[in-house]
């Protein structure tokens, strides 16, 4: 089986159908999406629809459960709040109503699908060795995917490496390949919506269940026009700005 994985759409529509048309042409089996639908962008209606239409399983995220008022939004940063609260007043009754229906982890056909991390689904950032080796200890399945911190990488352990100081990572580029076949892994495909890894480019990941690998993917969308609707919605100037560095 072949699995398009992507993550942290954030209401970006230009992004969000870029990836989509390159998982098309892919011709993958399944898609899996690892939460935060919405927040930051201006088209949370378009894309959450698009996710639901097109994804086999979908995760809540931590921006999406601040939407619906499940979750305090107060220790969000100042802009972050001011697009969760944006996005409460203009999201359709549908839009909430699927992403009510949504939990922030999931165990799927053996792997473990986790919005944030496998300690903590919905908040934690894994991006040190320390919180790799603590999300390996914690997870049930031998892969879990990951998404959150907006940036592409990966984390894998030796098989029967079951303690602190064996596991390593690294970020992943466009077109990196990984052999998954054996070892412990967790791996984060980047963020459709708002990658923060200096590439400014829709992350996603093309994840083979018979060849067991996993390789990462960069499209390019029109980053302008996203702006541009961050802007005539009178979201902060900040959330259209960072679009273009990838930061």
């Amino acid at each position: 089986m072949r699995v398009a994985v992507l993550s942290d759409v954030h209401s970006n529509l230009p992004a969000l159908e870029a990836v989509l048309g390159a998982i098309e042409e892919a011709d993958v089996d399944q898609l899996w999406c690892l939460g935060d639908l919405v927040g930051y962008g201006a088209d949370p209606d378009a894309c959450t629809a698009l996710v639901r239409d097109r994804s086999d399983v979908c995760l809540a995220g931590n921006h999406d459960l601040a939407v619906l008022g499940a979750l305090d939004s107060s220790s969000f940063s100042a802009t972050a709040k001011v697009a969760v609260e944006w996005t409460q007043e203009e999201a359709s009754e549908e839009t909430t109503s699927f992403l009510a229906e949504l939990t922030p982890a999931l165990d799927h056909t053996g792997f473990g699908l986790f919005h944030a991390s496998p300690r903590d689904p919905i908040w934690e950032y894994v991006l040190s060795i320390d919180q790799a080796e603590a999300g390996l200890d914690a997870q049930e399945q031998r892969i879990g995917l990951i998404g959150h911190s907006h940036v592409a990488l990966f984390f894998t352990r030796p098989e029967g490496r079951a303690r602190h100081g064996y596991a390593h990572g690294a970020q992943a580029g466009d077109g990196a390949l990984l052999g998954i076949d054996d070892g412990a892994w967790l791996i984060n495909p980047g963020s459709v919506g708002q990658p923060r890894d200096g590439d400014p480019r829709a992350a996603w990941l093309e994840l083979d269940t018979d060849e067991w690998t996993a390789r990462f993917h960069r499209v390019p969308y029109d980053i302008a026009a996203a702006a541009a609707s961050i802007l005539a919605a009178g979201l902060p100037g900040a959330l259209a700005e960072r679009l273009a560095i990838g930061r």
